[in-house]
């Protein structure tokens, strides 16, 4: 069976995820989750670029090395998971979900270091991207496929000569060990409650960075400014996002969730421009606005293609449970399971 993702930013594990349709709670109505999930992305792409103005302190792993520290530190403090009744197999999905962790945010930010925030997340983005076509398996993902390799070629200025090429390579396999994120993501959440999966492997990933970090920075990383600005680093772009989005997955259809995260090329690009004096061309915006409606177009096709799966008269077909051997009155009162609006299984979808 092929996995089902969504072109978006990873969800945290274990954070439980609204159903189609799910009435909203909230005295705010739906303006309550739709701010949550923007609030994410802007703090997510603004400590992005934070991250950038402290890599003359500290370098890129450094920097990174400093965000997964403080990040699993506050969590691990936060979620307190428990360490014990664990299989081997549950452990080896959470320590690959902390690597693909590491790897993606070490990529990027070796990205970031070369080329602009907003292109760097663009092409960031094809790996999710990439993810969905293949597994939804349909004629009409060559659209959305074509669409943004449309956006990535006016993105390169028809060649990429206005991109440094190294900077391209590692934001597009950022991308790719983001596509590997969404799926340990959505692996862990299914073996470790709340967002306890999360946390360890956030620690994960600390620990396979720090000697990469304190190998490029040594001291530096201890300097207390630089302490300051990574820790900000951290809450900005892992600890506050991901409570706004497991608030916001409680509250609000996954497949809505992803599309507001597909914005995120454009949220960077605005940080970009904002923080780091980053203009953008028309081209360039361009560029960046067909990434975007592929990347909808795919999560769109997707959940289509997740309701179409079980259509109604299969759903009442249910047959009632095997009643045979127990003792007649039970068996007389034991009511078939109820069936109509039975919910789809839905696809966890995942920075």
């Amino acid at each position: 069976m092929q996995p089902e993702v969504a072109v978006a930013q990873p969800e945290v594990a274990g954070a439980p995820a609204a159903p189609e349709g799910a009435p909203n709670g909230s005295r705010w109505g739906a303006l309550g989750p739709v701010g949550l999930v923007l609030g994410g992305c802007v703090s997510v792409q603004f400590g992005a670029a934070v991250a950038v103005t402290l890599m003359p302190r500290a370098g890129a792993v450094g920097v990174v090395t400093l965000r997964l520290v403080f990040a699993a530190i506050v969590l691990l403090i936060v979620c307190r998971p428990k360490l014990r009744g664990h299989s081997r197999a549950d452990w080896g999905t959470v320590v690959a979900f902390g690597v693909a962790m590491g790897g993606m945010n070490m990529l990027f930010y070796q990205a970031v270091e070369r080329i602009p925030l907003g292109p760097a997340v663009t092409l960031e983005v094809l790996g999710p991207l990439a993810l969905s076509v293949f597994a939804s398996r349909r004629l009409v993902n060559a659209v959305w496929a074509g669409l943004a390799l449309c956006g990535v070629f006016l993105l390169g200025g028809g060649g990429f000569g206005g991109l440094d090429l190294v900077g391209a390579a590692f934001a597009v396999s950022a991308g790719g060990m983001w596509a590997a994120y969404i799926v340990f993501s959505a692996r862990t959440g299914r073996r470790f409650p709340q967002a306890d999966g999360l946390a360890l492997a956030m620690a994960v990933a600390a620990v396979i960075c720090l000697p990469l970090g304190i190998a490029e920075s040594g001291s530096k990383l201890v300097v207390p400014t630089t302490l300051a600005l990574g820790a900000a680093v951290a809450v900005m772009s892992s600890v506050l996002p991901y409570t706004l989005e497991l608030l916001a997955l409680r509250r609000m259809p996954a497949s809505t969730f992803a599309v507001m995260m597909s914005l995120e090329p454009a949220i960077a690009a605005l940080a970009g421009f904002l923080i780091l004096d980053q203009a953008m061309s028309a081209l360039g915006a361009l560029a960046i606005a067909l990434v975007i409606a592929a990347s909808i177009g795919a999560v769109r096709t997707q959940v289509g293609r997740g309701r179409a799966k079980m259509p109604e008269p299969e759903a009442k077909n249910v047959p009632a449970p095997e009643t045979k051997g127990m003792p007649e009155p039970e068996a007389k009162n034991m009511p078939a399971p109820e069936t109509k609006g039975m919910p789809e299984p839905e696809a966890k979808q995942a920075k």
